[in-house]
């Protein structure tokens, strides 16, 4: 009976994670729709007040990133998902490696590339 209690919650813990893969890809595919949307709404108030703007800039490139960026990661969360329940049926658990730092390293680059995106744009303005 405790063989199969453990063996329960390794695989609710494995299920836990993946949830959590999915709540923060549906995170990013969101923020990048708003990053893309906010430059397109941009774009409509300066015509709106008589100003001709045919670019929305990096924004809606940057949006369009973060949501594939969001579809990669919960494919790769899915892809984990099933290795971990198959290597818990097999009792041969391996802990993750690569992707994590992969998922670190992109979230960072994105990040600061968002930052410096937003340093221009003040520069430019101003």
């Amino acid at each position: 009976m405790i063989e199969n209690s453990n063996r329960a919650r390794d695989h609710l813990a494995n299920e836990r994670t993946f949830l959590a893969w999915v709540r923060t890809s549906v995170a990013i595919v969101v923020f990048g729709f708003a990053i893309g949307r906010f430059a397109i709404a941009l774009r409509q108030l300066a015509r709106f007040q008589g100003q001709v703007s045919k670019t929305t800039g990096l924004s809606v490139w940057m949006g369009m990133i973060s949501i594939l960026a969001g579809i990669v990661m919960v494919v790769a969360g899915l892809l984990r998902y099933r290795r971990t329940r198959a290597q818990l049926d097999e009792g041969k658990f391996e802990p993750a490696g690569f992707i994590v730092d992969l998922v670190t390293i992109l979230t960072a680059l994105f990040g600061l590339a968002l930052a410096g995106y937003l340093i221009y744009v003040e520069k430019s303005l101003g």
